[in-house]
């Protein structure tokens, strides 16, 4: 089991050190990275005044986005289930 080492991550020009297992160092990079990609697009945008508002708004961006993956994960999962259960019927037909 690793141990927790901090790690250091800039998000809009701040800099966060934050514990994370080392196996897991380069997935907190490159999430550190694209909220901060997010976050900078959302500043940039002008439509959102203020580093909570912004980290909110980017929170909610990603959130949506993971659901609409999450949904669609969903739905191939099913289609997945559907096409081994023809599969399988199939199967017994031939066997």
């Amino acid at each position: 089991m690793s141990s927790d080492t901090p790690v250091q991550v800039q998000i809009l020009g701040k800099d966060y050190h934050v514990a994370c297992p080392a196996d897991e160092r380069q997935a907190l990079l490159a999430s550190a990275s694209l909220l901060d990609k997010r976050m900078r697009e959302i500043r940039d945008s002008g439509r959102v005044v203020g580093g909570d508002r912004i980290a909110v708004m980017a929170a909610l961006n990603i959130t949506h986005e993971l659901l609409i993956m999450k949904n669609q994960q969903d739905g191939l999962d099913g289609r997945l289930a559907q096409l081994r259960e023809r599969l399988d019927a199939a199967l017994k037909e031939v066997g």
